[in-house]
């Protein structure tokens, strides 16, 4: 017959147990979660995605400033190719990033981005865009990248951005690990590459 301390030491296992495992699963769950509060509030400087503008432009104009950095492990230069342009709300507009190599090797990046001020993140409407996308450059590639948005309607609405009339996309690129390099290396170190 079981004791009252076994029964008690079991239920007290089986509570943890079950604690751990909740706690395990809400991390998994977390950065989904919070990448959907992000693009549905914009929290963050997140933008949106879009596949099409809006019918609708209006008068407002707003200055969309463009700023660069590369991360020093990456050996990229990397600047927008204007600083800046006007547009009005609802208009698409498109702006281009250089990026050149000053490698003696082939390098890959991604790139990162957000908008400030914050609070206009969920306004600002990437169509197309070269983010968390992989780009190789070889030894001395130059290469622009555009970006086409917009500014959402909506913005025209919301009275915490009444006073708001420039907003900025900024983008950092970090190195990546090229596959390609590491299939070569392993290959000229004798390894066996699946």
């Amino acid at each position: 017959m079981e004791t009252d301390l076994a029964r008690k030491n079991r239920k007290t296992m089986v509570g943890c147990v079950l604690a751990v495992s909740f706690m395990i699963g809400l991390s998994f769950a977390a950065v989904p979660l919070y990448d959907l509060f992000c693009r549905v509030t914009g929290y963050g400087g997140t933008t949106q995605e879009a596949s099409i503008a809006p019918d609708t432009v209006h008068d407002r104009v707003i200055t969309v400033r463009f700023d660069s950095s590369t991360n020093p492990e990456l050996p990229w230069r990397f600047s927008p190719a204007q600083r800046s342009v006007d547009i009005r709300v609802g208009e698409t507009g498109l702006a281009f990033y250089r990026a050149q190599s000053d490698s003696d090797e082939s390098t890959m990046g991604t790139a990162t981005f957000n908008v400030t001020p914050l609070k206009a993140g969920q306004y600002f409407v990437k169509m197309e865009c070269f983010c968390f996308t992989e780009q190789r450059l070889t030894p001395g590639e130059s290469v622009e990248m555009p970006v086409t948005f917009f500014v959402d309607p909506a913005i025209l609405e919301d009275d915490n951005l009444i006073g708001v009339d420039t907003i900025t996309l900024s983008y950092t690129f970090y190195r990546m690990d090229d596959p390609e390099e590491e299939t070569t290396a392993a290959l000229d170190n004798g390894e066996r590459v699946n």
